[in-house]
C-alpha cells in the first residue's frame, strides 16, 4: 500500500511515533485495566503540553512508573518523587508526579469497588460499546456531557489531573469513543 496515498487523521501528520500511534492505538477499546492505568497517568501528564510531547516520553514514563504497575505507583514514596523529579524521562512536575501516586491509589479503590476500572469507567458509555463519531472534516470536540460527568465523578473520588478535556482525551485515546475521520484508515 503506498503510504503516501493512504488517509489519516490530519492531526497525526507525517511523525512516524504519532502515525504509529494514531494507526495502532487511537480510538482501539481498551478494555485492560493496566491499559487504562497507563493512559490515566499520560493523559494527565499531558496536561498543558502536546502529546507528541508525552509520546516521545512514554518510555520513560514506562520506567519511571513501574512499568505502569497500579500497586507499585500507587506504593511510591515522597524518596521516590523526589528522585521522578530528577529522571529526565518524564516530565518532572510535582503536582503530576504526586497526582499520579494518588491516581494509583484512587485507581485501586475503583477496582475494589467495581471489580475492575474498565467495568467503572465503561460504564459511562451506552451499552458499553464504543461512540463512533462521524466528522468528516475534524470539527472534534475537546469535551462532551459524558466526559463532563465522568471527570465530575473522576473529581468526586479525588483523581486529578483528570478534567473534561483530559477525560476526552483518554475517552479517544482508550476506545470509548472513535473521533477518526470518515474515510480515516484507522477508523
Amino acid at each position: 500500500m503506498n503510504q503516501d496515498l493512504v488517509q489519516r487523521c490530519h492531526w497525526c501528520g507525517s511523525d512516524p511515533l504519532y502515525v504509529k500511534y494514531h494507526d495502532e492505538e487511537w480510538g482501539k477499546p481498551v478494555f485492560d485495566d493496566k491499559v487504562l492505568f497507563e493512559f490515566l497517568i499520560l493523559e494527565g501528564a499531558q496536561a498543558g503540553l502536546s502529546w507528541i510531547t508525552i509520546l516521545r516520553r512514554r518510555e520513560g514514563y514506562r520506567n519511571a512508573f513501574e512499568d505502569f504497575n497500579v500497586e507499585k505507583v500507587a506504593a511510591l514514596t515522597p524518596d521516590d518523587v523526589e528522585r521522578l523529579m530528577l529522571d529526565e524521562g518524564i516530565i518532572r512536575n510535582r503536582l503530576k508526579i504526586n497526582a499520579a501516586i494518588k491516581n494509583a491509589q484512587l485507581f485501586i479503590a475503583v477496582q475494589k469497588e467495581f471489580g475492575s476500572f474498565a467495568d467503572f469507567i465503561w460504564s459511562f458509555i451506552p451499552n458499553k460499546k464504543p461512540i463512533i463519531n462521524d466528522f468528516k472534516n475534524g470539527g472534534t470536540p475537546a469535551r462532551t456531557e459524558i466526559s463532563d460527568t465522568i471527570a465530575k465523578v473522576m473529581k468526586k473520588r479525588g483523581f486529578k489531573f483528570f478534567g473534561t478535556t483530559i477525560c476526552y482525551a483518554f475517552m479517544q485515546a482508550t476506545g470509548m469513543v472513535n473521533d477518526h475521520v470518515i474515510g480515516c484508515v484507522a477508523r
